[in-house]
């Protein structure tokens, strides 16, 4: 019983701790981000849609996401 809660807990604590996809997360995944609400995350997906990310770095051309907010989040973004 001991070895299932701790198995429940290594895979919730893993998935607390995954990197967010800017390339495939859905703006409720976005939304877990540090400061990114929904009309954010919304204005990263349009980007992603028209552009795609080749970076993360480009996520401060989106309105709502500056240095200062990328410097936040950065750690938490994959592609």
């Amino acid at each position: 019983m001991k070895l299932m809660a701790c198995l429940i807990l290594l895979f919730f604590g893993l998935e607390l701790m995954a990197a967010v996809n800017l390339n495939t997360a859905s703006v409720e995944e976005l939304t877990q981000l540090k400061g990114i609400g929904k009309v954010t995350a919304a204005k990263i997906v349009e980007y992603r849609e028209k552009y795609g990310f080749k970076d993360i770095r480009e996520l401060i051309n989106i309105k709502g996401v500056g240095e200062k907010k990328f410097e936040q989040i950065k750690d938490d973004l994959t592609l």
